[in-house]
């Protein structure tokens, strides 16, 4: 069974940066678009970033757009996002996501089939 494992979480001040990683025993296996999404406390999933299926297209939301980098690296099977200029209102847990179908729908949580468990941001002012 492919699992989706997330590493890279922490702590970090304002304007400071964290790359996240997502490590799959076979995203050639999976399919699909990949996605990194993030929850605020009692708030619903929110997409962050997506990387079409062969890596050719990446979406972000407006909030993060210019300041995160999502990219794959096939040849150890990890899906990574770069988190640069962090602000406080990044602050959230950060969930990675695979198997998508259909890439217009990347911000859909339906779209995924698989994901990670979450790893928390913190960003202090």
């Amino acid at each position: 069974q492919v699992r989706l494992v997330p590493s890279g979480g922490g702590s970090v001040q304002a304007g400071g940066s964290l790359r996240l990683s997502c490590t799959s025993s076979g995203y050639g296996d999976i399919g699909g678009s990949m996605a990194w999404f993030r929850r605020f406390p009692g708030k619903e999933l929110e997409g962050v970033a997506a990387l079409s299926s062969g890596g050719i297209d990446q979406r972000y939301s407006d909030a993060v757009d210019g300041r995160f980098t999502i990219s794959l690296e096939p040849a150890n099977q990890t899906l990574y996002l770069q988190m640069n200029g962090l602000k406080p209102e990044d602050t959230a847990l950060y969930f990675c996501a695979a198997g998508g179908r259909g890439f217009l729908r990347w911000r859909w949580q339906s779209n995924y089939a698989i994901w990670g468990q979450g790893t928390q941001v913190t960003v202090s002012a």
